[in-house]
């Protein structure tokens, strides 16, 4: 199978798993009336379903990495496909929320992102940007692995996509980490009020380091 033919079966693969999942969350806040997660009290629920869903979101997590494994054939390649495989499907997701619940109804619309460590909250455009910038960093990992000529981010991009990572996961979970405890029930009743769009534009500048050292290797490449 060629490096394209790869790509897109990854591709399928993650679009047709964020169909699953936008189906399975739209069940699940039908069943709580939580369509908008973003409403008072966002987890009227009893503890051992907030753990399951915790559980089910390390599950796909677990998937995730496996199709990207499985997709390549070196370490390098196989960061490409995990990544395409994860923007892709945090994408599509949304995508298919829309005609599934009607939700979001733009993309500045707040969502719980993830539970895992601790509740992260932001716009629907939070997530998507950098979903976005997986897949075309992906992209060039996993599509321009030719001896020499493999494009693969520098050192110091690397440090900054690093960087920029854990800016964002700080920005996204700023108030639970502010929270005066970190009690289930503290943590289930919190709803931010703000978002830093300031902080996450450093840290999204900062992610697209790596992606702009590959692009910039792939135009000074030999033709």
């Amino acid at each position: 199978m060629t490096d394209v033919r790869r790509w897109i079966a990854v591709v399928i693969y993650a679009t047709a798993m964020a169909l699953v999942e936008s189906a399975v969350v739209t069940y699940l806040r039908v069943f709580l009336d939580r369509v908008d997660p973003y409403q008072p009290n966002p987890f009227p629920v009893q503890a051992w379903l907030i753990h399951t869903e915790v559980v089910r979101e390390a599950a796909t997590l677990i998937m995730l990495c496996v199709v990207g494994w499985l997709a390549g054939r070196t370490r390098r390649n196989r960061l490409g496909y995990f990544l395409i495989a994860f923007g892709v499907w945090d994408i599509f997701y949304y995508v298919f929320l829309v005609p599934m619940s009607g939700w979001p109804r733009s993309l500045l619309d707040w969502d719980i992102l993830f539970l895992i460590p601790l509740p992260w909250w932001g716009p629907v455009l939070a997530p998507v940007s950098i979903a976005a910038l997986m897949v075309v960093g992906g992209t060039l990992m996993s599509q321009f692995e030719q001896g020499e000529h493999t494009l693969w981010p520098g050192r110091w991009s690397w440090w900054s996509g690093l960087g920029g990572g854990l800016l964002a996961l700080y920005v996204f979970m700023a108030d639970a980490l502010h929270a005066a405890d970190w009690s289930e029930e503290t943590l289930s009743n919190l709803l931010p009020t703000r978002f830093n769009w300031p902080l996450f534009l450093v840290a999204l500048a900062l992610m697209a380091a790596p992606v702009l050292d590959m692009c910039r290797q792939y135009w000074r490449r030999p033709q």
